[in-house]
């Protein structure tokens, strides 16, 4: 923790201050309850025609109170076929996304993607399916009523895309297999019923379950991803124990068997020229590296092996154990992007782009994937609390000593709240007008809601709100709502108003210095609310005689008082500021000449208009 809380506090130059440095029920709903789904898929790879064959069996339980008639399951490769709506999107939109653009239209026959069933049965019977686009609705034969257990058997051709986005064969940087998105996987259902939403460009949700998976390929290929490989001595790769020869492949190929836990997701790759390295991570975990045999971007992925290591200790010291012994870095995709045990990033970089692209998508293991928000609909959440802590990890990791390693989110946040454009952060992920005001929206100003509620309820607090949050909701898919009691029960505070006003509408902070009138040996300053939505003041003043005095209004909904978060400075609490009041008076009556006063000298709390929360005497 005291990493995290250390980077809180920051010195100030206008002001020359001297800063000392068993899970819940989610959803709030006392029936708490998840599905669970586990898998067992066989894939037959064909890498030179770039398709394989799959057959899998899920045995699915209906932990729900409901009786199920359908099921529905994602066929996310079909999105990479000219006339899906994510190709129509990405032609559509104002401002489409570079690595995209209209790319999709373009592909051939040969380079589509696609998923194609070819028989469904439950329970041994054939069952009627569906498909439009990305998703497949089932017809059951048998309802499921609650506390019962099926079983699913899919057989499905499929054809890897040309990588596009995320997915796809023949990455810019050349890696042969990005195997993400590429299986037929079950659709969520939870309390707000099922979660069957088209891949138009946004990120995921799902079951949670126990993966069994078997991959038979060219036996040059290396293949690195989700789970434990069961049978390291078979494959070789650098997977095989020392003293130990592989065995010789079968008519000229390898099957890989991985099992993955307690996961709700399953992710691979695959290239001939994978150099694989590994290397020993905190508490007797094993982290794996895959990456180009190429000499130019070598000796920046053997420096990052030591750093990603730190990560993880800085994640597990300051949001929880990572629950898991294994975790890849891999270089494939078009960018980076999370999955279950893995992730995948582009790797041709300069060092520190390297580092700072792994601690994002490393931080995603906490909140995407064990905490597993749903990020169609609260993608704020796991974007914005994963940039929060990669942020905080890399100002660590990486010594970079910034006052404030939220200040790009903070500058992000208030060009889009100056902008006119912002939208409110319950938001569906595709539903944003813009690319650019989703990515502000869920990494930026998501961001900020954590760095801006440690303002509100002071650093430690907000540390130990992460830590229990983490603690209590793991393996479950949490709500706003359950992160925001969660804050509550540790700090004491009521912050449903801060919730509401900052995700539920796009009202904006602007407080000013109104007015500051000296009478006699007294100083009486007024103090204005503009913007709609409410917040505690911290008021820095400085006298002509050097000395300096924190001044602490509380926000009276809060029903609290924040910790004085400088511990060598004096700090004055005041009568708490309802909201309805547009202003505020008090008086320093000391004796002493105010020189200069500001408000929120840490700049934590996002202030569309800082210009108005400074004051110097004349």
């Amino acid at each position: 923790m005291k990493q995290l809380v250390n980077s809180f506090f920051f010195a100030v130059t206008f002001f020359s201050l001297s800063i000392s440095s068993s899970t819940l029920i989610a959803q709030g709903n006392t029936s708490y309850w998840q599905q669970n789904a586990d898998y067992k898929m066989d894939i037959q790879m064909d890498a030179e025609k770039h398709q394989y064959k799959g057959k899998q069996e899920i045995t699915y339980t209906n932990n729900s109170p409901d009786t199920l008639n359908k099921v529905f399951y994602h066929l996310y490769f079909n999105a990479f076929q000219p006339g899906s709506e994510m190709d129509v999107r990405s032609r559509t939109i104002v401002d489409p996304d570079r690595r995209v653009g209209d790319r999709i239209s373009k592909l051939t026959p040969e380079e589509i993607g696609y998923i194609k069933p070819t028989s469904f049965t439950q329970d041994g019977k054939t069952a009627n399916y569906t498909i439009k686009g990305t998703v497949m609705e089932v017809k059951l034969n048998t309802p499921l009523v609650p506390g019962a257990t099926t079983v699913f058997n899919m057989d499905w051709d499929a054809q890897v895309p040309l990588q596009v986005r995320r997915s796809g064969r023949d990455s810019s940087e050349g890696v042969a297999l990005t195997m993400t998105q590429w299986y037929p996987k079950l659709a969520e259902y939870d309390f707000e019923g099922w979660h069957a939403h088209p891949y138009i460009g946004r990120e995921f949700h799902g079951v949670w379950g126990n993966y069994d998976v078997t991959i038979t390929i060219d036996a040059s290929y290396t293949v690195g991803g989700t789970g434990y490989l069961q049978n390291p001595v078979s494959v070789g790769h650098g997977y095989t124990p020392p003293g130990q020869k592989p065995m010789p492949p079968v008519d000229g190929k390898y099957t890989w068997r991985f099992l993955a836990p307690n996961v709700h997701d399953f992710a691979w790759a695959a290239d001939p020229e994978y150099i694989h390295d590994t290397y020993p991570g905190p508490n007797g975990m094993t982290l794996h590296f895959f990456y180009k045999n190429n000499p130019e971007i070598a000796e920046n992925w053997k420096k990052l092996q030591p750093k990603t290591a730190a990560l993880f200790e800085f994640f597990n010291e300051n949001v929880g154990p990572y629950p898991y012994k294994q975790y890849s870095v891999m270089q494939g995709g078009d960018g980076g992007m999370e999955y279950g045990m893995c992730t995948m990033i582009t790797g041709e970089r300069e060092f520190g782009s390297l580092v700072g692209v792994t601690a994002h998508e490393v931080a995603h293991s906490w909140f995407q994937f064990v905490l597993a928000i749903n990020e169609n609909n609260h993608e704020w959440m796991d974007e914005g609390f994963t940039t929060y802590i990669s942020d905080e990890a890399m100002n660590y990791v990486m010594d970079e000593k910034k006052p404030n390693p939220h200040a790009g989110s903070y500058r992000n946040y208030l060009y889009l709240a100056n902008s006119g454009q912002q939208q409110p952060l319950t938001t569906q992920a595709d539903r944003y007008a813009t690319n650019r005001t989703y990515g502000i929206s869920a990494y930026s100003k998501g961001s900020v809601f954590l760095s801006q509620l440690g303002y509100v309820i002071g650093p430690v607090n907000l540390a130990n709100t992460l830590k229990r949050f983490y603690a209590d909701f793991k393996f479950t898919h949490p709500t706003p709502n359950d992160f925001i009691r969660t804050a509550e029960k540790v700090s004491g505070f009521e912050l449903d108003w801060y919730l509401t006003d900052w995700i539920k509408t796009t009202n904006t902070i602007d407080y000013a210095i109104k007015s500051v009138e000296t009478k006699a040996a007294k100083t009486e300053i007024t103090l204005e609310r503009i913007g709609l939505m409410p917040m505690p003041i911290d008021l820095y003043v400085i006298y002509e005689d050097g000395s300096q005095e924190l001044f602490y209004i509380p926000l009276r909904q809060m029903w609290g008082k924040k910790p004085n978060p400088f511990t060598e400075l004096k700090r004055t609490v005041l009568e708490d500021w309802a909201w309805a009041y547009p202003t505020f008076t008090f008086e320093i009556k000391n004796g002493k000449k105010v020189k200069s006063m500001m408000i929120d000298a840490t700049k934590r709390m996002a202030d569309v208009n800082p210009e108005n929360n400074v004051w110097e005497a004349p």
